[in-house]
């Protein structure tokens, strides 16, 4: 099959975070099956030359601009974006949309509908209701339209299945799709030294950067030898990090790293101990399956989506959210090797079994194809 998967923003510094983490991990998965696929997506940071692959898989970017003032990425459109996919998405047999309410990923969707190319959307939690002013008159005129024309809606979890609903308001072709990451070929963690507890994540308000500025503050008078590192885009809590850091006095122990590029997140994950997100409301956030899958332990809130799998398979600890309870969380698992070591061989085990890339391909190929042989059907019905 041809396929096309469609983003909202590339950049080198992985601003837009998860999404691309699972787009790239599934064109990957479907060229390894002999598909054809193209990953398509506005970008940001190359410069004049946009490159022609990215993670090692074929990609067609084009430049964005901002059309509104603030809004974040929903502010984002890409014009040279929607010529090309007018002019090519007839080629497709599918096109699978990360669809998010911004300028790019809205008209990508309405043009795929338009061509009569079967598109499968994938909204990795980013479409729920909203009260913000600019919500209503998307979900109106684009947002529900297109929920309601896609051959699949994949979802994460039960809760992001409702609010797809609502936002809706009907029964939409539902179908539960998991990340996955790529075997690590690692079956345990490592033991580096000096021990490292990361961060690896956006500084964006909801990924509670503070709250891990401050449980290593507290940590750093039980665990002198300890480092604790954050690592990621500025997203708005870049200057209150480093007042916090600044005021903390601890030296080395103590630092916020900057962004780094996306394909090179594994091998920064590799020289940590412990993978730390204290971020709330996180429906399943890829840098944890990707700790897991390198064998880290992993210490995340109970409004994660990953919350009840880390808690099942002993794969780290879940905290409730509170300063408090992180800090416990973290301070159990670097005062007892033992545990730690096991944790990280739970998570590795698990990252394995329960979210391999294979299942995840299987299933799109699965859903793809069953509506092109639909699409098919249609056609020699009419034709004859």
């Amino acid at each position: 099959m041809k396929i096309f998967q469609v983003v909202t923003l590339i950049s080198p510094d992985g601003a837009y975070g998860g999404p691309v983490r699972v787009a790239v991990n599934q064109t990957r998965a479907l060229l390894e099956r002999g598909h054809d696929v193209t990953l398509v997506a506005g970008a940001t940071g190359f410069g004049r030359n946009m490159p022609t692959s990215f993670d090692g898989v074929p990609v067609r970017l084009f430049p964005v601009q901002r059309v509104l003032p603030a809004g974040g990425f929903a502010a984002l459109a890409s014009p040279d974006m929607r010529k090309w996919l007018t002019a090519n998405l007839h080629t497709a047999d599918v096109c699978h949309l990360h669809l998010a309410r911004d300028l790019v990923m809205l008209p990508a969707a309405l043009l795929a509908g338009r061509a009569k190319v079967p598109f499968f959307v994938q909204p990795h939690g980013m479409i729920c209701p909203s009260s913000k002013v600019l919500a209503r008159p998307l979900d109106s005129l684009w947002t529900r339209p297109l929920l309601r024309s896609a051959q699949r809606v994949f979802y994460l979890t039960p809760e992001e299945a409702s609010a797809l609903k609502t936002v809706a308001r009907q029964t939409l072709r539902l179908e539960h799709l998991r990340n996955g990451v790529p075997s690590s070929g690692r079956s345990m963690t490592t033991d580096p030294f000096p021990r490292e507890v990361l961060f690896l994540a956006r500084l964006h308000p909801r990924k509670n950067p503070l709250d891990f500025v401050a449980m290593a503050v507290e940590l750093h008078k039980l665990f002198p030898d300890v480092l604790f590192r954050l690592v990621g885009p500025d997203e708005g809590q870049g200057q209150a990090v480093k007042r916090a850091i600044n005021d903390a006095g601890m030296g080395n122990a103590l630092a916020w790293e900057g962004a780094i590029a996306p394909d090179a997140a594994r091998q920064r994950m590799e020289r940590s101990s412990l993978y730390v997100l204290p971020s709330r409301d996180e429906p399943f956030p890829m840098s944890v399956l990707e700790a897991m899958s390198l064998g880290k332990p992993v210490v995340v809130t109970e409004s994660c989506g990953l919350a009840p799998t880390v808690r099942e398979s002993g794969s780290g600890a879940v905290s409730n959210g509170t300063l408090r309870s992180l800090i416990d969380c973290v301070k159990e698992l670097l005062a007892t090797p033992s545990l730690l070591d096991a944790a990280g061989r739970h998570a590795a085990a698990c990252a394995r079994m329960m979210f391999g890339m294979d299942g995840v391909a299987e299933k799109l190929e699965e859903s793809y194809g069953s509506s092109v042989r639909a699409d098919a059907t249609a056609d020699n019905a009419w034709n004859s």
